[in-house]
């Protein structure tokens, strides 16, 4: 077997969900948190162009690199809402954000090459980067920063083999969004050092408080072409399953992902491309409604956690997720979380997975009922330790 493949890890989430499900299937009330998938359907006006590319017989293949309609409506969109000028040649649309990344660190990496990544993290950057044969530099950010990486912390990691940093604001697992300033600080010195940054924006819409997304490659054409901005239609649309995702950037990277592409998926569905064109240049009220019902339950989440007796948590500012720190009960998170679903069947991921282990993650992409119920059982596992 290949070496490479047999030393990922897989992906905790999934099998925390997984055994969650398995207790549901036996009769057990599950609250979950561990998901990090909205639990709207997918809002109709979209789910109808589907239906209409399909009545249209649009089931046939679309160039590797998507369907150039949708390219053009993602060319539009970042020019329009987030200040990045690309022409719909340097736009892959992928099966999902995640397929973009991987794509992305396929065509970067070489051996040895180093990709920075700030912790927490979302688990699945480290696996990433080594299946492409690339070494993740992992920078463990301070809590009392609100997790945030520093430009002094970033350049002291950079070396003659690094070849990328990520940043995703905001972000997975906590929800912390960079401002202007802070990302264009971050901007100056990958441009100082000649290195790439991949912006996974992939929560952009979902941000609270007066919050703005800025895009990074947004500031300069400098920044411009070291950037390479990564988005889907998952998280704003509530179109997980739909498997949809893009990127944009250089056009040399471009080609290089295209030819990959070409020999390893194909494009995505084709109907699903058809609607996420209505995605982008449709009503986007359903984006604002979702919103607003996240900034509720974040406001209850929030409140009943940080009431907690010994639990500490950074308010987050954008996506759907907390990580509150659980280190004064004296157990690591995979312990915690493992305890917690068995004992009072409450589903959340353990924060190791994340780099943080002092952590544990909640994502409130559920209802209100589930969230109320949820901790009511933690505050009563907790009162047990």
């Amino acid at each position: 077997m290949n070496e490479r493949i047999m030393s990922i890890m897989p992906s905790v989430t999934l099998g925390i969900t997984s055994r969650a499900k398995e207790m549901a299937a036996q009769g057990k009330r599950i609250c979950s948190f561990a998901a990090g998938e909205p639990d709207f359907d997918t809002p109709e006006h979209i789910k109808s162009a589907a239906v209409r590319a399909l009545g249209a017989g649009e089931t046939k293949y679309t160039a590797a690199g998507g369907l150039p309609a949708l390219c053009s409506a993602v060319a539009e969109k970042l020019a329009k809402e987030n200040g990045l000028f690309y022409e719909s040649g340097q736009v892959v649309i992928s099966n999902g954000a995640k397929h973009s990344l991987f794509n992305i660190f396929m065509a970067l990496c070489s051996a040895g090459d180093e990709v920075i990544i700030p912790a927490p993290y979302w688990l699945s950057y480290p696996e990433m980067v080594r299946i492409a044969g690339g070494n993740p530099v992992v920078v463990h950010c301070r809590e009392d920063n609100d997790f945030k990486l520093t430009p002094a912390e970033f350049e002291s990691i950079i070396t003659d083999r690094t070849r990328a940093i990520i940043i995703n604001s905001p972000s997975n697992p906590i929800g912390l969004v960079y401002t202007e300033s802070e990302l264009k600080a971050l901007a100056d010195v990958a441009v100082r050092h000649d290195v790439y940054i991949v912006s996974d924006e992939v929560y952009e819409k979902i941000v609270y408080d007066g919050q703005t997304h800025v895009s990074v490659g947004s500031f300069s054409q400098e920044i411009f072409d070291r950037t390479i901005t990564v988005n889907g239609f998952s998280k704003a649309y509530s179109m997980t399953g739909w498997r949809l995702g893009y990127f944009a950037g250089p056009s040399d990277l471009v080609q290089a992902v295209c030819a990959f592409q070409s020999h390893s998926t194909s494009a995505p569905n084709t109907f699903a491309q058809y609607a996420a064109v209505e995605a982008l240049r449709g009503s986007q009220e359903c984006v604002a409604e979702m919103v607003q019902a996240f900034a509720e339950r974040r406001a209850c989440l929030y409140e009943r956690l940080v009431s907690i007796e010994g639990i500490t948590c950074v308010r987050p500012m954008g996506a759907f997720y907390m990580l509150p720190n659980i280190s004064v009960f004296g157990i690591d998170s995979v312990t915690f979380a493992e305890r917690l679903l068995e004992r009072e069947g409450v589903a959340v991921v353990p924060g190791a997975v994340f780099g943080v282990d002092n952590n544990i993650r909640i994502s409130y992409a559920c209802s209100m009922d589930v969230i109320t119920e949820g901790m009511d059982r933690i505050e009563k596992f907790i009162a047990s330790l």
